[in-house]
């Protein structure tokens, strides 16, 4: 097996991505922000000089969430540099961590084959790093995940990691309205499950990390056993309150994975095992 450099391992999924991979056996290249930063005017040239032909790349380095044209200006410059490196390299295999925001919003459930046409700078970043990956001239897979959830999120975002560190301090849960929408959430360690199978085997297309199954922000709230309360919503839900997933292509890729229920997730953060 050729060695896996993970691009992008200090960060939260990208780490757990690295720590599965080394649990298989794997021999893995941890790449940082220390090892290279994809900002600087030299990227390129410093990752290039870390690759080996041969190599299979995870591509996980991302600033994210995009919240401004900003950040999706230095995201452009950062897969920039990543392809560019890579392009100089006569690789096995790139795996790049993508995201379901590259979806519009229906039909509904969303699914491989479903639009890609993005509605916000974060969809509209990782589209563009799909298209800017798709010209390299090796094996290329993109792994979609939805809402992302584990003990060691450092965004603390509305929902289950909000909710779950609130609960740990004994602090009640505020809701944006009634928490009525209802969305998808996927656990940290079966999206690493899921890239390093894809990157291991070398699967190509496109697979979405999503179990298929919706809960209301208020079922999940509910689940943390503190006080919870609705509030005055400012605007819109997003995604119209609702947007499922149909699991079968990423099931029928590896028959013998099975998605960590929600309740059984929550439980592993809690004693912080994910």
């Amino acid at each position: 097996m050729s060695r896996i450099v993970v691009i992008g391992a200090g960060g939260f999924i990208g780490g757990a991505i690295a720590t599965t991979l080394e649990s298989q056996g794997a021999g893995v290249l941890r790449l940082g922000r220390r090892d290279v930063d994809l900002l600087a005017p030299d990227a390129a040239d410093r990752l290039a000089g870390l690759l080996r032909d041969g190599d299979r790349v995870v591509a996980a380095s991302a600033m994210a969430p995009v919240k401004s044209p900003a950040m999706l200006a230095d995201n452009l410059v950062m897969v920039r540099a990543m392809v560019e490196a890579l392009g100089r390299r006569c690789l096995t295999h790139v795996l790049n961590i993508s995201s379901d925001a590259v979806y519009a919003d229906g039909p509904l459930p969303l699914s491989e084959a479903s639009p890609a046409a993005p509605t916000s700078l974060h969809g509209a970043m990782h589209l563009a790093r799909e298209l800017a990956f798709a010209t390299l001239p090796c094996p290329l897979a993109h792994l979609r995940p939805t809402l992302v959830y584990g003990a060691a999120d450092p965004h603390n975002g509305y929902g289950p990691n909000r909710f779950r560190r609130l609960a740990e301090k004994g602090e009640a849960i505020t809701l944006f309205g009634e928490g009525e929408e209802r969305r998808d959430h996927v656990l940290v360690d079966d999206v690493a499950e899921l890239a390093a199978r894809m990157g291991r085997g070398g699967f190509t297309g496109v697979l979405n990390a999503a179990p298929g199954t919706v809960w209301s922000f208020r079922q999940i709230a509910e689940m943390m056993g503190v006080a919870v309360h609705g509030s005055p919503r400012a605007g819109a839900m997003p995604h119209g309150g609702y947007r499922p997933f149909e699991p079968a292509a990423t099931l029928a890729a590896f028959p013998d994975f099975r998605y960590t229920p929600l309740p059984e997730g929550l439980k592993k953060c809690q004693n912080s095992t994910c």
